[in-house]
């Protein structure tokens, strides 16, 4: 019992020296010319990407303001069809109330 604790105290220990060591500094990453191209070629591909999903939104856009201006051009020539066939009831009715006098 005695060596198992001895054992499990002297693993403690060198494991807590072996965790103080500092890391090792870590190589700067040289890129190659077949990487690089590598990448500007997928960050094409991703802008190309990216402009097409932006076209899109804007021609969406347009149809649904386009449909907004229609409808409210609609509402309104309605407005004023109502407003002149209010009027024009109301004109009738004076010429009548006018003629029976």
């Amino acid at each position: 019992m005695k060596k198992t604790i001895a054992t499990l105290i002297a693993g403690l220990f060198a494991t807590a020296a072996f965790a103080q060591t500092p890391a090792p500094a870590a190589a700067p990453a040289t890129a190659t010319p077949v990487a690089v191209k590598a990448e500007a070629k997928a960050d094409a591909k991703d802008a190309k990407f990216d402009t097409k999903v932006d076209a899109k939104a804007d021609v969406k856009e347009a149809k649904v303001a386009t449909k907004h201006a229609k409808a409210k051009t609609k509402h309104a020539v309605k407005h004023v069809a109502a407003k002149a066939e209010a009027t024009k009831d109301t004109t009738v009715a004076a010429d009548v109330s006018a003629s029976t006098k």
